[in-house]
C-alpha cells in the first residue's frame, strides 16, 4: 500500500510510458467536448501575454459536467501559483478540459488542454516554486508538478489530507467553497494514469487532445469552463 501510494504522489506532474487502450462504447458512452480552437485569445498560443498580477483574493466557478464548483484563491498562499491560474482563467485556458486523473481517496487533477498546440506553448512556461505555505487540506486546490520549477497548467483537488505533499514543494493556492459534493462525483474508475494504471497517458493526451481522451476513456467528467467571478 505504501509503495503504490509514493507511486501516485510521484506521477502528479507528466508521466511517461504507453497507455493501455481501452475501446469505446457506444450507446450510453459520455461525448467528451470539442476542444476550444486557439485564436480565442491571443494568450493560448502565447503565455507571454498572459503575466497580470492576480487580485490578493478572487473566486472562479468551474462548471463540470456534474454541476458547479466554486473556488476562493489567495495570492497570499502562492503568489506565482495564484497568478498563473488567473492568467489561465481570464485567457480560457480551462475549456472543455477533461478531469483525467481521479483516484478515490486521493485527489483529481485536471488542467491539459484539448488542443496539442495550446498545451504545448504552456508547457514551455512553467512558473518558480513558491514558498511552503497551507497545507493540502482536503478541498484545497494546489498546481502539480514534476521537480522543482515546473509546474505549467495542471492543477489538482485534494479529497483528503494529504500533508505528505506539503515537504514535496505541492503549495496549495486555493480551496473548494462551493460544490465539493460535485468535486467527490467525478469518475474514478480509470484511475492512476498509464502506465502505472489504465488512465490516459498524459504523453498521448500532449500529442493528441481530447480526440484521444473521446476515443479510449468516454466515462470520464469535463470541465466545461471556468468563469472569473467578480467582486
Amino acid at each position: 500500500m505504501r509503495i503504490a501510494h509514493a507511486l501516485a504522489i510521484l506521477s502528479l506532474g507528466i508521466t511517461l510510458g504507453c497507455t493501455n487502450k481501452q475501446p469505446a462504447q457506444n450507446g450510453d458512452a459520455k461525448a467528451a467536448p470539442v476542444a476550444t480552437p486557439p485564436g480565442g485569445s491571443p494568450a493560448l498560443l502565447n503565455p507571454e501575454l498572459a503575466k497580470e498580477k492576480a487580485p490578493d483574493v478572487y473566486r472562479v466557478r468551474l462548471e463540470t459536467t456534474k454541476g458547479n464548483v466554486v473556488l476562493e484563491l489567495h495570492r497570499a498562499w502562492s503568489p506565482e501559483g495564484a497568478d498563473r491560474f488567473y492568467n489561465l482563467v481570464k485567457a480560457g485556458f480551462y475549456e472543455n478540459v477533461a478531469f483525467f486523473r481521479a483516484i478515490d481517496n486521493f485527489m483529481v487533477q485536471f488542467g491539459m488542454h484539448g488542443e496539442p498546440s495550446v498545451q504545448k506553448a504552456w508547457n514551455a512556461y512553467p512558473i518558480p516554486d513558491d514558498p511552503a505555505g497551507q497545507s493540502n487540506k482536503r478541498g484545497y486546490i494546489t498546481f502539480a508538478m514534476r521537480g522543482p520549477s515546473t509546474r505549467t497548467t495542471q492543477v489538482f483537488i485534494n479529497y483528503k489530507d494529504n500533508g505528505m505533499l506539503d515537504s514535496m514543494g505541492f503549495t496549495p493556492f486555493g480551496e473548494v467553497v462551493e460544490g465539493m459534493e460535485v468535486v467527490d462525483s467525478f469518475y474514478k474508475g480509470y484511475g492512476e494514469g498509464a502506465p502505472k494504471g489504465k488512465g490516459p497517458d498524459q504523453m498521448l493526451l500532449t500529442r493528441e487532445g481530447n480526440a484521444y481522451l473521446e476515443r479510449d476513456f468516454p466515462e470520464l467528467d469535463w470541465l466545461k469552463k471556468a468563469v472569473l467571478l467578480e467582486g
